[in-house]
């Protein structure tokens, strides 16, 4: 953050980390959700009550001896993503785009052998992905195909939108795009790019790349100031949902834009970071005191979006 001031930092409103801990997820967030989200299995399963759409569940790997039925499973697929459920930080995440001869072919474009395929898979049962280590099981989905509107500005790895909700509300959101610093993944803390989207329109606003502001996508060239995701408004109110569905007052909802099947929800985070306020260049803390504030919270889905919309809209 050394390119904004303590004293500017202060004057937008930025959230640090202890008083997001103390005040917001400590405060808003019970413990008895939290394997809800921690889990993308659970995740997909209880979102799905509330007309969240995900990805297309094409297996679930919870025991050894049902590894010998992936092969099989995956004959005929040109494309899959391998996931850890307890993963965390996109550790353990394979994502496969095609086949060549015995081989499948890796995002990066690296080939993998279905033999060492079936050994990430027994890696990720015993835990070497999740939280703490514990056994886990593995989920295989359908491939994203992500939106050529979109796809086109990210290197090599599927570009996604992070919206962070509190009490129901979307108050802030950024496209996050890969970048070979970041091995094609969409982490900012590896070096993806990160892009603050006004809530009000899903126009880009500035974006960053380790905390310094850049125009330019540094491995694509492409101009990151006149991006404009697709399908807004209907995002907007997929991510206010999650708060029915996890009861989680602060959380963090990463959604896609499929090229075929539109939004889709890839991950709840119940401590999403706080980078995302230098993507937008302003703080949370006014728009999550502006929610804290209300006499009469709004009680669908979309009502607060809108509302989010016309109220943080070009702020």
């Amino acid at each position: 953050m050394d390119w904004i001031s303590p004293r500017r930092l202060n004057r937008l409103g930025m959230l640090n980390m202890n008083r997001r801990n103390v005040d917001y997820i400590a405060r808003y967030n019970e413990r008895s959700s939290y394997p809800l989200v921690d889990n993308k299995l659970k995740t997909k399963l209880a979102v799905a009550e509330y007309g969240v759409t995900t990805p297309r569940l094409l297996q679930v790997v919870r025991q050894q001896h049902e590894i010998s039925r992936f092969r099989e499973m995956a004959e005929g697929l040109g494309g899959f993503a391998i996931k850890p459920a307890k993963g965390s930080g996109g550790k353990g995440i394979t994502v496969i785009t095609g086949r060549e001869d015995d081989y499948y072919i890796k995002a990066s474009g690296s080939r993998i052998a279905a033999p060492d395929l079936e050994r990430h898979l027994t890696n990720i049962l015993a835990g070497l992905y999740s939280l703490a280590g514990s056994p886990d099981v593995a989920i295989v989905e359908n491939l994203v195909e992500s939106a050529p509107s979109l796809a086109k500005f990210s290197y090599q790895g599927v570009p996604d939108i992070r919206i962070v909700v509190f009490q129901g509300y979307p108050v802030m959101a950024m496209l996050r795009l890969a970048t070979k610093d970041s091995d094609g993944k969409a982490n900012l803390h590896q070096g993806a790019v990160g892009v603050g989207l006004d809530i009000g329109t899903g126009r880009s606003l500035n974006a960053v790349q380790f905390n310094r502001p850049i125009t330019l996508h540094p491995d694509t060239g492409l101009a990151l100031e006149n991006i404009d995701i697709e399908a807004w408004e209907d995002m907007l109110e997929m991510a206010a949902r999650c708060y029915e569905a996890t009861g989680l007052g602060y959380m963090g909802v990463d959604l896609v834009v499929d090229a075929n099947e539109g939004p889709l929800l890839l991950e709840l985070n119940a401590r999403p970071g706080l980078a995302i306020q230098m993507a937008n260049g302003r703080g949370l803390l006014p728009r999550l005191r502006t929610i804290e504030s209300l006499k009469r919270p709004h009680f669908t889905p979309r009502e607060r979006a809108n509302y989010a919309m016309d109220v943080f809209g070009a702020l």
